[in-house]
């Protein structure tokens, strides 16, 4: 897979855009990144999975899926290898990451303050 094919399958996502975050592409839905290219360098790319999603990746293609490292990685960051993957691979992946920043959290509740 060529940077050019991932990007293509990122730009594929409903609303997803093309932007720039820390000079690496980014790919955004609704202002939120769900996709880099070019970290740690220019063989890679990211999808940000939960963390469970992650560990089925993972799992499931250990050559193409790696955690990234530190916290981010923990949190279920996603570095995809571009040279061992493919778009059968990817597709899921970033579908995935897609949805994950698409789905609106639930408004946290607002506490009522205390009577004294």
């Amino acid at each position: 897979m060529t940077t050019e094919d991932f990007r293509r399958i990122a730009l594929s996502m409903p609303e997803a855009v093309e932007g720039s975050h820390q000079a690496h592409p980014d790919f955004r839905v609704r202002g939120k990144i769900f996709a880099t290219l070019g970290y740690p360098d220019k063989r890679w790319g990211m999808v940000k999975l939960t963390a469970s999603q992650q560990r089925e990746f993972v799992l499931a293609e250990q050559q193409a899926f790696v955690p990234v490292k530190g916290a981010w990685g923990v949190r279920g960051a996603t570095n995809v290898r571009l040279d061992v993957t493919d778009e059968q691979m990817l597709r899921p992946a970033m579908l995935a990451a897609c949805r994950n920043v698409w789905v609106k959290p639930a408004p946290k509740a607002k506490s009522k303050p205390r009577a004294r």
